[in-house]
C-alpha cells in the first residue's frame, strides 16, 4: 500500500489520527496500535508543524512537502514572479512559511492584537458555549463559512477565531469574505493564536496605498460597481449576456468576491492568495475578470442552467476543475491588461462619493443600498420618449455606462427639435451637467452619438483658443445600421501609454507629461477623476483628444480624423477615424442632422 502522504510503498499504511497528523499501523488483520509512520517523520516531518487543522484526506495530492524547502528572494519582482509561478504552492510548511513573512512585513496600526491576546480572551469570549454553533458577527453577513480541506478541530477554530476578531475589530461593519480568509489561513498555522494573529495584521494594515479586505459596506459595495465597471470594459461580451439574461446586474457583480472567497475550491483560491499577499486588491479583480471570461467561453450557446444567472456562476465557480486548472485561470487573469492600482483606486474612490451622495454611509449598517438601475427600471417605457432611440436602444446604451451614473435615470436635456440648431442654445441646456449622453439622427435615418464625461463648461478654460477636455471614460459609439462601441484606445493598447513613457513624449499639456505616481491619493471634489489624461504619458496629444467646444463648431475625438465634427448650426457634421478612439466612421462621412439630443443623468435615489 502508498502512504497518501509520502508515497513510500510499503508493508505500513498511513492512518489520520484526532490531531490531523499521519499514522501507520499494519496492514494485516486488525488495527492494534497506531505510532508515527517512519516515513513521515523523514520526508514530511515539517508538515507536522502545520498540519495540525488539516484533512489531509481532502487536501489536493499535490501538495505536499516537494522542494523547494525554502524561499530566499526579498526583492519584490522576483517574489511578484515567483508568486504568479506557484513557487511555493507545491510545499505546504514552505507556504505556510512565506504566509508568516508576508503577513508579518504588513504595516499595521501601532495596536495590533496578537496570538497572546487571543489566549486571553478566547475562553472569555467563546466559553462553555458549543463552539460548532458559535454565532459568528452579524458583519460576516450570514455567509457560509467555507471549510476547505479542515478537520473537525478546525472547522470549530474558525468561529471561534472570528468571534474574537469580532471582539477585538468594533469598526468593522461588513466583511464577507473574512471566514474564508481565517479557514486558508488556519491550514498553515500552528494553532489558533497564530491564525488570529495574522488575520488581525490584514485587517489592521494601516498603508493608504494597500488595500487588503474590505471591512465597511461602503468599500464593499463600491468595490461592486468597480468590478462591474471592469467588467464593461474588459468583458464586453460576458457583460452584453449578464444585461441580457439578469433583472439587476449588479446583484450578479455584487457576487464577484463570493467567487473568490466562498466558491473556489481550495487548491484555487491558495494560488490567489499566494499572489494576492505580494500584489494586493488588484488581483483580486483579475482572477474574478478571468472566471467571468471562462463562465462566458464555456457557456457560450449553451442554455443557461437554471433561470439565475448568479447560480449559474456560483455553480460554474464552484466546479470550476471540470474545466480550467488553476494555472490556466491565472494565466488568463495577467494576461488581462488592467489598468494602474492606482487608477483603480480612483475609479474606486469615485464609486464610493457617488454611494455616500446617495446616502449610504458606513454608520448606516442596516441600510441597502441603491442597487444598480437594471436597464429596465433606469429606462422606463412608459416616462422615456426620444426622436432618436427606442427604449431598447437606450437600454443597450445605459448598459455600457459607468456604474455610479447607472443608479440615475436619463433626462432630457437639450434637442434641436424643441431648442432649435443653436450651438449657444446648446451649451446653455447642458453647461452644469456631467456626463451627458449625445445622440445623433442623420437625414439618413443612421444613428450614433458619444459618451461625454466632463461638463461642457470646461471649454472656457482654454479662453477662446480651441483646447481639449475630458477623461478616458468617452467613448463613441453607432446603433444603426449596426451596434459598435469605441472605447478610449489606451483602454485596449495600454502599451501605447507605455511607448509615450519610454520615449519621453509630451501630452497635450504640461501637466498632462507628469508621472502617474504624482497624482493625488485624494481627488478632487468632481465624480471623473478616473482615466484623466495627465495619468498617463501619452505618445502624442493625440491620444487625449477626447472632447473640445467652441462658438464655431464641437469636436470628439481626434488626431488623423475626428469621431465627430458638429458645426454651428448644429445641421452639418463629419465622422472619420480618429486617434482618440481608434474608430471607425461612425456614419456617413458627411452627413446632415436630423434630430439631435442631449441627455443627462437625474439623480432620483438623493435623500
Amino acid at each position: 500500500m502508498r502512504c497518501r502522504v509520502c508515497s513510500v510503498e510499503g508493508k505500513t499504511g498511513c492512518r489520520a489520527g484526532p490531531c490531523g497528523r499521519k499514522k501507520y499501523a499494519s496492514m494485516k488483520g486488525p488495527v492494534k496500535s497506531l505510532s508515527p509512520c517512519p516515513s513521515v517523520r523523514t520526508i514530511c516531518a515539517g508538515m507536522d508543524e502545520y498540519s495540525r487543522f488539516v484533512d489531509w484526506d481532502k487536501m489536493d495530492a499535490s501538495i505536499q512537502n516537494q522542494d523547494p524547502k525554502e524561499l530566499t528572494c526579498t526583492e519584490f519582482q522576483e517574489l511578484k514572479q515567483l508568486a504568479r509561478q506557484g513557487y511555493w504552492s507545491k510545499n505546504h510548511s514552505l507556504r505556510a512559511k512565506v504566509y508568516h513573512k508576508l503577513i508579518r512585513d504588513i504595516p499595521c496600526r501601532t495596536v495590533t492584537p496578537d496570538a497572546n491576546v487571543y489566549r486571553d480572551i478566547v475562553v472569555k469570549i467563546v466559553g462553555k458555549r458549543n463552539s460548532g454553533t458559535l454565532p459568528l458577527p452579524e458583519f460576516v453577513d450570514n455567509n457560509l463559512v467555507p471549510t476547505y480541506c479542515l478537520n473537525a478541530e478546525g472547522i470549530v477554530a474558525v468561529r471561534k477565531i472570528i468571534s474574537c476578531i469580532g471582539n477585538q475589530f468594533p469598526d468593522i461593519s461588513f466583511c464577507p469574505a473574512l471566514p474564508s480568509v481565517v479557514a486558508l489561513l488556519l491550514h498553515y498555522s500552528q494553532d489558533e493564536a497564530e491564525c488570529f494573529e495574522k488575520v488581525c495584521r490584514i485587517l489592521a494594515c494601516n498603508d493608504p496605498s494597500k488595500r487588503l479586505i474590505d471591512q465597511t459596506f461602503l468599500a464593499f459595495e463600491s468595490s461592486c460597481m468597480t468590478f462591474g465597471d471592469l467588467v464593461n470594459k474588459y468583458c464586453q461580451a460576458a457583460h452584453k449576456l449578464m444585461v441580457a439574461v439578469s433583472e439587476d446586474v449588479l446583484e450578479v457583480y455584487s457576487d464577484w468576491q463570493r467567487w473568490l472567497f466562498g466558491e473556489l475550491p481550495m487548491v484555487y483560491i491558495a494560488r490567489v492568495f499566494d499572489v494576492f499577499l505580494v500584489e494586493g486588491y488588484k488581483v483580486l479583480y483579475r482572477v474574478a475578470l478571468a472566471l467571468l471570461k471562462f463562465f462566458h467561453k464555456v457557456r457560450a450557446g449553451q442554455p443557461m442552467e437554471s433561470d439565475n444567472i448568479q447560480q449559474d456562476i456560483r455553480t460554474f465557480v464552484r466546479d470550476i476543475a471540470k474545466s480550467v486548472s488553476p494555472e490556466k485561470l491565472l494565466e488568463k487573469a495577467f494576461a488581462i491588461r488592467l489598468f494602474s492600482r492606482k487608477e483603480i483606486q480612483l475609479l474606486q474612490m469615485a464609486n464610493e462619493k457617488a454611494l455616500q451622495q446617495k446616502g449610504i454611509t458606513v454608520k448606516q449598517k442596516s441600510v441597502t443600498a441603491p442597487k444598480r438601475q437594471n436597464v429596465h427600471l433606469a429606462v422606463h417605457a412608459e416616462n422615456f420618449k426620444s426622436e432618436i432611440v427606442s427604449v431598447k436602444e437606450m437600454r443597450d446604451i445605459w448598459s455600457w455606462i459607468p456604474e455610479r451614473f447607472a443608479l440615475c435615470q436619463p433626462l432630457l436635456l437639450f434637442t434641436t427639435l424643441e431648442h432649435g440648431c443653436s450651438l449657444n442654445r446648446f451649451y446653455s441646456h447642458i453647461e452644469g451637467h456631467e456626463p451627458t449622453l449625445l445622440l445623433i439622427k442623420t437625414t439618413a435615418k443612421e444613428v450614433c452619438g458619444a459618451y461625454l464625461s466632463t461638463d461642457w463648461s470646461e471649454r472656457r478654460r482654454g479662453g477662446n483658443k480651441l483646447s481639449f477636455f475630458g477623461t478616458g471614460e468617452c467613448f463613441v459609439f453607432r446603433l444603426q445600421p449596426e451596434v459598435e462601441r469605441y472605447e478610449w484606445v489606451i483602454i485596449k493598447h495600454p502599451e501605447l501609454a507605455m511607448a509615450g513613457s519610454e520615449r519621453g513624449s509630451h501630452s497635450t499639456q504640461a501637466s498632462n507629461a507628469t508621472s502617474f505616481s504624482s497624482v493625488p491619493l485624494d481627488p478632487s471634489d468632481r465624480l471623473s477623476p478616473f482615466l484623466a489624461a495627465r495619468h498617463f504619458n501619452l505618445p502624442s496629444k493625440t491620444a487625449s483628444m477626447f472632447m473640445a467646444g467652441s462658438t464655431e463648431c464641437i469636436i470628439i475625438g481626434g488626431g488623423d480624423g475626428q469621431a465627430f465634427y458638429l458645426d454651428a448650426d448644429l445641421n452639418h457634421g463629419r465622422t472619420s477615424h480618429c486617434n482618440t478612439f481608434n474608430n471607425q466612421p461612425l456614419c456617413s462621412e458627411n452627413f446632415q442632422i436630423s434630430v439631435l439630443e442631449v441627455w443627462g443623468f437625474k439623480d432620483t435615489l438623493s435623500v
